[in-house]
């Protein structure tokens, strides 16, 4: 029996001085603080892993940067899979303290449990799932390979999309509140697999001192 380990790990902060709610807007990277998040990263994965044999990435800037020191650092090159991306948002480009709550955008939060305003959180974790899944008959693969009983991946992907993926596997209910997930910028969800069944997840908060004092806008 093969154990598989999935490490989903959020990217660290963005420079984003006028808070807008970036979602997929290319050209969005990290603050200094967010440089020295993924520079914790990278010294954290191989201190406590035991067999990383795969990198993935969200195609987004903040994501990549976010990957750089762990890809440098285990000295493997990374994927790219458009599967792991932000949650897609109709609110993209707008100031969240101020333009989200004009009339005219609130329309567009008559239903929150589905959300309403973007990608049905369902389909995020749809698109997560088989992301995972591909990367899980992967390392299954290497794993027989080299005769190794654990192998792990590495996936650097955004806040929403890893958190509505582990309410699902808790079997909670996908509709949350956003001020309460426990997702922290840089921070370490890893879901561990016994062949295709999931036995274990735990969650990291690697970045602990260096998470700003109030809510990031733009995940």
């Amino acid at each position: 029996m093969t154990t598989v380990r999935i490490h989903l790990t959020r990217h660290g902060e963005v420079f984003n001085p006028d808070g807008i709610l970036y979602g997929r807007i290319p050209g969005y990277g990290l603050s200094d603080t967010g440089r020295a998040m993924a520079e914790r990263l990278g010294e954290w994965f191989p201190e406590n892993t035991e067999a990383i044999r795969a990198l993935v990435q969200s195609p987004l800037q903040r994501a990549q940067e976010t990957m750089a020191p762990i890809a440098r650092a285990l000295d493997m090159d990374p994927v790219t899979d458009e599967r792991v991306i932000e949650a897609a948002n109709q609110f993209e480009g707008l100031k969240v303290a101020q333009d989200v709550k004009k009339p005219a955008n609130l329309v567009k939060v008559y239903n929150p449990f589905r959300p309403s305003w973007g990608e049905p959180y369902v389909e995020q974790v749809h698109r997560m799932r088989a992301a995972m899944a591909t990367l899980r008959t992967r390392l299954t693969g290497i794993a027989r390979a080299e005769g190794l009983d654990t192998v792990e991946g590495v996936v650097v992907s955004h806040q929403l999309p890893i958190w509505v993926t582990r309410l699902a596997a808790e079997g909670r209910p996908l509709w949350h509140d956003p001020r309460k997930r426990e997702c922290a910028l840089a921070s370490v969800t890893s879901f561990t697999f016994s062949d295709a069944t999931l036995e274990d997840m735990l969650y990291t908060d690697v970045c602990a001192d260096l998470q700003p004092q109030k809510a990031v806008p733009g995940a």
